[in-house]
């Protein structure tokens, strides 16, 4: 960026801060406050635009009230706090930008710090290879509304990516979500109060494992959606601690995860290759693992959907979970009459939940290929909704689900192999 344009990004964004002191909507900055913040964004933020490749941008503790979106193009940077609860970069008053820290780069790393309230997507990282998010928080602090950001740790197209230890709350979309990615590790993080709280969209290669998934409408998702760059497949779901997913359903009407029931624990639509294993999953209210296809979500696209897209899951594999409690209360009235003719009023829906759709151009003697079907261990119940035919003919018979598939090997990712 030229020294001129930079100048006015720099003074364009002081020049919002200062003005909009009295629009948060929390207590008014007090002057001596707001002045001190103007000075801070605009140090940041020539820091940015000024980072050359090894560049690490320390950021001390504080809580530092921000205006303006901030914008990193730049390879090879390290953005640094002083802790996650030391270091707070709060964008409750933000009057321009959309997100709070929007990333375009190689070699990107981001750790130690907090980012609140921001207008939009709280993190977003576009395009990148060799991505680290450690010990990172994003927040939206005013409880679940459809006026938060969708997402809060969100990088898409991206390559190489570790989030580890990071924590997600408040999003009106996903907390933590990697789309159109391939090579990714989300581990020992936790996502509390999102409609979703991890969600792998359009991704090949992932493992998530190790994180925390409460108090979200659906706890881990995994889905498939059309006309995007990619499908996803090649995901590994394990060791996570997947309770009480049974938050209300508070995302934009007509987005994708709109369509999640609340109680959802893991929610399968539309993948490949995904194999769920070694999870203490429990009491979601409408099932703890959902297996669905497009067929069955209600967010069909206006512009149609891609010739080459394939809306039904497949090699699913789920094994050695621990079930405890779930499908008592499940959302959405056709769900609870399913539960009611299946299961009686004091009954639930089982462990395992799978809307019924299937590729029928694909079946033998009405049979999936080996290596497609879904297969389903811990002798849990499994349900066939009957989709298709809206609910009319629901099979609790799990012999067809009693299979095993080929494990998936582990994800391994550049970051991982530069530490060890």
């Amino acid at each position: 960026m030229n020294r001129a344009l930079r100048a006015l990004a720099v003074c364009g964004s002081i020049g919002v801060l200062l003005s909009a002191c009295s629009k948060t909507d929390g207590p008014a900055v007090p002057a001596e406050k707001a002045s001190a913040d103007a000075a801070f964004q605009k140090k940041l933020q020539e820091q940015l635009l000024d980072a050359k490749p090894g560049t690490v941008i320390e950021i001390p503790a504080g809580s530092y009230h921000l205006t303006s979106g901030l914008t990193l193009r730049g390879d090879g940077v390290t953005i640094r706090g002083a802790g996650m609860e030391k270091t707070i970069l709060s964008f409750k008053g933000q009057v321009t930008g959309p997100e709070g820290l929007l990333v375009y780069g190689n070699g990107f790393t981001i750790e130690n710090l907090t980012i609140q309230d921001s207008k939009g997507d709280g993190l977003k990282i576009n395009d990148g290879d060799t991505i680290t998010v450690r010990k990172v928080k994003v927040q939206w602090t005013g409880g679940p509304k459809v006026t938060n950001g969708a997402y809060g740790i969100y990088p898409v197209k991206t390559r190489n990516v570790l989030i580890e230890d990071s924590v997600a709350i408040g999003a009106s979309d996903a907390g933590i979500y990697v789309g159109q990615s391939n090579g990714v590790i989300v581990r020992r993080s936790r996502a509390e109060g999102n409609v979703a709280g991890i969600e792998i969209e359009n991704t090949v290669n992932a493992d998530v494992y190790d994180n925390v998934a409460t108090n979200n409408t659906g706890g881990i998702l995994v889905f498939n959606m059309p006309n995007l760059s990619q499908p996803g497949h090649s995901t590994r779901v394990y060791k996570n601690k997947v309770d009480k997913n049974n938050l209300g359903n508070f995302a934009a009407r007509g987005t994708a995860v709109a369509s999640v029931p609340a109680g959802s624990g893991i929610v399968i639509n539309s993948n490949s290759k995904v194999e769920i294993f070694d999870n203490d999953v429990t009491d979601n209210q409408t099932a703890n693992v959902i297996i669905s296809s497009y067929h069955s979500t209600g967010y069909y696209t206006e512009k149609g959907v891609s010739a080459n897209y394939d809306p039904y899951p497949k090699a699913i594999y789920v094994y050695g979970n621990r079930f405890k409690g779930g499908g008592d209360s499940p959302d959405g009235l056709d769900l609870k009459a399913l539960k009611i003719a299946m299961y009686g009023l004091s009954g639930h829906l089982p462990d395992v939940l799978w809307d019924g759709y299937v590729d029928n151009k694909l079946l033998v003697k009405g049979v999936l290929p080996a290596e497609q079907r879904i297969c389903v261990q811990n002798d849990a119940e499994v349900l066939n909704a009957d989709g298709p035919n809206k609910y009319k003919n629901p099979s609790k018979d799990a012999a067809p689900f009693r299979c095993e598939l080929a494990k998936l090997p582990p994800v391994t990712i550049v970051q991982l192999a530069a530490q060890s």
